[in-house]
């Protein structure tokens, strides 16, 4: 049986989420081996471990091309200084039934949005980056995604989440933070809002533009930590898990106002038997509840 392609991210929290709701009956070796070689080679890249053998070695190494149940890895050009070739995960052969393939893309929501691929995981944040309208009334959680996506505008749809989740959160020092943090707060306020420039219309979705009258983004300068640029600032919102570095930085941790996971997207002008039955094997390995 010819495997069902699903577009997965070559490197990061989203493709080992990816890996870890698909490990098991014996392929969790696999999925871990996957996950600890890209934690390697990142290492390396940020030249935070000593490499062994040049990254063409590695690559070689690293990689299966004759079994395709082993996985297979190429080469990506980081952006950091010197722009450093990157060991990147290419693709594996997931056995059972259904039989999957997992290919990574550097967009895999983009490659759906192309047709290339019926079925991909990507992070949440990228649909409202890209599709979702801006109205007044905010965005509040996963649920409401599908009703926002223009159906002129792309045939992709946010399917399930994988409950991978850290949060897009208000913070704020305490001089600023009077009463309740939340969207309300930010409603009555006058002033900067510091966001990361690819956030920015995320945050505008999940706000709500009737809340950002009187409000100006502003930006962390290259090399500030997003955390000490919203202390510098007054008021911000970005990514927390515990909230510690928030916390070290003076600020006080407000609402959380969108969930920032991975996300099962189809397109549902490619959907066949084959993938929807893919789709429903992810589906009961999602922790989080499905998205109509």
């Amino acid at each position: 049986m010819t495997p069902i392609r699903v577009a997965v991210p070559r490197k990061g929290r989203p493709l080992e989420a990816v890996l870890e709701r698909l490990a098991g009956d014996g392929w969790q070796p696999t999925a871990d081996r996957i996950v600890s070689t890209l934690r390697y080679e990142k290492a390396v890249t940020k030249n935070r471990q000593e490499a062994e053998g040049d990254v063409y070695d590695r690559l070689a190494e690293h990689s299966d091309l004759d079994d395709p149940t082993e996985p297979e890895y190429t080469l990506l050009r980081d952006e950091r200084d010197g722009v450093p070739r990157r060991v990147v995960f290419d693709s594996v052969t997931v056995p059972g039934e259904p039989r999957i393939q997992l290919v990574g893309r550097e967009e895999p929501f983009r490659a759906l949005r192309k047709h290339e691929f019926a079925l991909g995981f990507d992070s949440a944040d990228l649909v409202l980056e890209e599709v979702v309208g801006l109205r007044e009334s905010p965005l509040t959680g996963l649920a409401e995604v599908n009703d926002r996506i223009d159906p002129l505008d792309t045939d992709v749809r946010l399917r399930t989440g994988l409950g991978d989740t850290v949060h897009h959160t208000l913070l704020a020092t305490p001089a600023v933070a009077e009463g309740s943090l939340d969207r309300s707060f930010v409603g009555g306020y006058d002033g900067g809002l510091c966001v990361s420039p690819r956030y920015e219309r995320l945050v505008e979705a999940v706000l709500g533009s009737a809340a950002l009258d009187g409000i100006e983004f502003v930006y962390p300068q290259p090399g500030v930590e997003e955390e000490a640029a919203i202390a510098e600032t007054g008021l911000g919102v970005y990514l927390t898990v515990t909230g510690s570095t928030a916390r070290e930085h003076g600020l006080v941790l407000g609402e959380q106002l969108f969930p920032s996971e991975t996300v099962l997207l189809e397109n549902r002008a490619e959907m066949d038997t084959a993938a929807e039955a893919a789709a429903q094997l992810f589906g009961r390995t999602a922790t989080t509840a499905a998205v109509d």
